[in-house]
């Protein structure tokens, strides 16, 4: 009968535990892409400077893609530029993983103004 009570405890704990814990590893998943996507507003600042315009090539302003972990890499997020022109960027973050299971990969975004924001949602 005690082990019994033990085993509720230890299960109440647990469901109380597991979403806080959840979200928490979706916030740090999140600051893998808003730190990406800061690095790619930054380069793109400087290819701006250079060459009064915004590029759309990722190689072009010297950002290198890290290893996804869907090719035995780290990185959760894959890293495109949607539009560049003399105006402004929008550059992108999706998720490779499909990590709520909900087929919404979790996509950020990044534009010339530097605000970076979570397009779609975990």
């Amino acid at each position: 009968m005690e082990v019994l009570v033990v085993v509720v405890i230890i299960g109440i704990l647990a469901m109380l535990a597991i979403p806080r814990y959840m979200s928490m590893t979706d916030r740090a998943k999140a600051v893998e892409a808003q730190t990406m996507l800061n690095q790619v507003y930054t380069l793109q600042q400087a290819f701006f400077y250079m060459h009064s315009r915004y590029s759309d090539n990722l190689d072009a302003i010297g950002f290198e893609q890290a290893p996804l972990i869907t090719e035995n890499g780290n990185a959760r997020y894959l890293i495109t530029i949607e539009y560049a022109d003399v105006q402004g960027f929008t550059a992108l973050a999706t998720s490779v993983v499909d990590q709520n299971r909900n087929r919404d990969y979790n996509t950020w975004e990044v534009n010339e103004s530097g605000y970076i924001r979570e397009r779609i949602p975990f």
